[in-house]
């Protein structure tokens, strides 16, 4: 069964990618320069001079890490029946918090910054806690209440950090040293890339990820939530707990996602002007994903493969935006998969109730 499920999903892919190309095609582009393009980043070959240059690796995962974790995110309430659209928010409050514990707390080596990254994981599950508490005391739709929060959390982000002294409208001072996740021997081995400790942080996330959801009791239950609301009951556990509980674990991989863009990338706080649609991005990849961690990590890392192409393929004359196109397309695809077995299952037990 998984391998045939693998199968479907590579060819899913594929036909993405050939939807994207016939679409070149019909505006006058070829799609082998895209692909050419593509290969570049994942080869880490330059196509035109021939040499091997490291850094595309670096910059491919970098851009990844992030998108994987919220994934994680949205992925986590998919698998227990919730939907979780608040990643960006989540990210944004993981990011303004690991900013201002970097500026603001002793710059001790080590714990600086895991500090900061606490922070961070902590400001995101309150935040996707906050969704779980309005659906649970209030009843107020989840889809909704993380969608508005998205736009609380960035307007909140600007009024408090521009207020940090000796912030400008776009960014703050540097961070002290010690609040950093880069890492010079990644950075190196990447060719100068800003490939940094985020990515082990990431790992981490995706192996914590994998074993609460298959092996431990709250996976099982949270599971058995997605498929029918009243199993939780039926096994002595409370059904506003868990749906409590799972909006904040989901708040805090896109939390930690924050803390790794902050800090790893920047030596300083930025002041977000607009959403940086990791979150959302996050979202399609979960979905793409099937919401398991390994689907995840491979889509996430095709996302971000995908992103990091973008500016070879304009160099290219081909539109950058080709790329959200193939994401796109890769998400209607699984959710039109997703859909025709829903409905053959229907067809097969018309009789079978929805829970």
């Amino acid at each position: 069964m998984e391998r045939n499920n693998g199968i479907v999903s590579a060819l899913i892919v594929l036909l993405s990618f050939l939807a994207a190309s016939a679409l070149l095609l019909l505006i006058g582009k070829n799609p082998a320069e895209m692909y050419q393009a593509i290969l570049q980043v994942l080869s880490a070959v330059d196509s035109r001079s021939g040499t091997w240059n490291a850094r595309y690796t670096g910059e491919w995962l970098v851009i990844s890490v992030p998108l994987i974790l919220c994934a994680l995110s949205a992925g986590f309430s998919f698998r227990a029946g919730l939907y979780n659209i608040g990643a960006e928010g989540q990210y944004i409050a993981g990011l303004t918090a690991a900013q201002f514990t970097a500026i603001f707390f002793p710059p001790v080596p080590v714990l600086h910054a895991a500090a900061a990254v606490c922070t961070a994981v902590i400001a995101g599950a309150a935040w996707g806690g906050i969704a779980g508490i309005l659906k649970t005391r209030c009843k107020v739709s989840e889809v909704i209440s993380t969608i508005m929060m998205n736009y609380i959390a960035l307007y909140i982000h600007r009024i408090i950090t521009m207020r940090i002294p000796g912030s400008s409208l776009f960014r703050t001072p540097d961070f002290p040293v010690t609040a950093s996740l880069s890492s010079p021997t990644l950075s190196s081995l990447t060719n100068g890339s800003k490939l940094n400790y985020g990515l082990w942080l990431a790992a981490a996330a995706v192996f914590l990820y994998w074993v609460i959801m298959e092996k431990t009791a709250f996976g099982y239950s949270m599971r058995s939530c997605g498929i029918n609301r009243d199993a939780p009951k039926n096994t002595g556990n409370s059904v506003n707990a868990n749906i409590a509980a799972v909006m904040a674990v989901s708040g805090s991989f896109a939390g930690l996602a924050g803390a790794c863009v902050s800090l790893g990338i920047f030596n300083y706080g930025r002041i977000l002007s607009s959403f940086e649609n990791y979150g959302f991005e996050g979202i399609a990849a979960a979905v793409g994903g099937g919401s398991t961690a390994a689907g995840i990590t491979i889509v996430g890392l095709l996302f971000g493969l995908l992103k990091s192409a973008q500016p070879f393929i304009q160099s290219r004359q081909i539109p950058k935006d080709i790329t959200t196109i193939i994401m796109a397309l890769v998400v209607i695809f699984f959710s039109l998969k997703a859909g025709i077995k829903l409905f053959a299952e229907r067809k097969k037990n018309p009789q079978k109730e929805e829970h």
